[in-house]
């Protein structure tokens, strides 16, 4: 039986690394309530952009951080290109066929991870980050502080985007009422490739982060879109709220359960999250109408 100094430092970590799976789970969930799209690559996105952020740093020596300023503002604009180009010719069945589509791309960044850089893993390695703060007995890892304080700054910026700007009121009308967004003369295509771009650049900003708190590797974005797609489910379809609550409660549970059971059954809180919540409550902890709501 572990004790509870060791569950507390669990606890801790997990709080903060839930931080990091909150800022990479808003963008998926954000895409899925504009636009009802499963974007399968959003994970893939996510590890393209760790490898842009290592790229940047072994060639220029460019910080991780700093790359956010390049690689957010590029996957905006790759993001809206690939609603442009691609989700936009899904008017039927869009839900179920942007799965084969988007697992597709998911494939192609995959494939090409692979010719450009191998397959063997990579790392971002950065001295700020390499050690630990301690707190009330607790050790943490200031990697994971600084994953947390990024997620918060980039939510921040989101909910301000959504709360308070023109775009922003649009996305909340498109995700409330696609239909009668229209009617009231919004241009709802346009407005789903902004909500698009949006979510990529959350990827990116994600990649940034991950680079700096773990080794990566072309097909990891398998783990992630499975870990990414329980949370989304358990805070409830289109709900970043949900969402970030859901984060934050899997991160704490998955880091006591890999000081007391075992690590490998880390991963597992997950899948045990989304069995659970699809047999008690399919429609997640804010589903529903509520789910709707920004």
């Amino acid at each position: 039986m572990p004790s509870a100094s060791l569950l507390a430092q669990g606890a801790a970590v997990g709080l903060l690394t839930g931080g990091v799976y909150a800022l990479l789970s808003s963008g998926l969930t954000l895409i899925f309530g504009v636009m009802r799209v499963v974007h399968i690559s959003h994970a893939a996105f996510l590890i393209l952009a760790a490898y842009l952020t290592y790229w940047m740093n072994a060639s220029f020596g460019l910080d991780p951080l700093l790359s956010i300023f390049i690689t957010a503002p590029l996957f905006f604009v790759l993001g809206v290109g690939v609603q442009r180009l691609l989700l936009v010719r899904l008017k039927e069945n869009a839900t179920m066929m942007s799965v084969l589509l988007t697992f597709a791309i998911a494939l192609v960044i995959e494939g090409g991870l692979v010719a450009a850089f191998t397959a063997t893993v990579r790392g971002v390695s950065a001295p700020y980050a390499q050690t630990s703060l301690a707190v009330v007995g607790l050790r943490l890892p200031w990697d994971r502080i600084i994953g947390f304080a990024v997620a918060i700054v980039t939510f921040g910026i989101l909910m301000a985007i959504l709360r308070y700007t023109r775009y922003g009121q649009a996305l909340r009308a498109t995700a409330q009422h696609a239909a009668a967004a229209q009617l009231v003369g919004i241009n709802t295509e346009a407005v789903k490739g902004v909500g698009f771009g949006l979510g990529l650049a959350t990827a990116a900003v994600g990649g940034a982060v991950l680079a700096l708190i773990s080794p990566f590797f072309p097909s990891m974005h398998y783990d992630w879109i499975a870990r990414l797609m329980a949370i989304i489910v358990v805070g409830g379809l289109g709900s970043i709220h949900g969402a970030v609550l859901a984060a934050l409660l899997m991160g704490v549970v998955e880091g006591m359960v890999l000081v007391s059971i075992n690590p490998t059954w880390g991963a597992m809180v997950f899948y045990a999250a989304l069995f659970g919540t699809l047999i008690v409550r399919p429609q997640g902890f804010f589903g529903g109408r509520l789910a709707e709501r920004f």
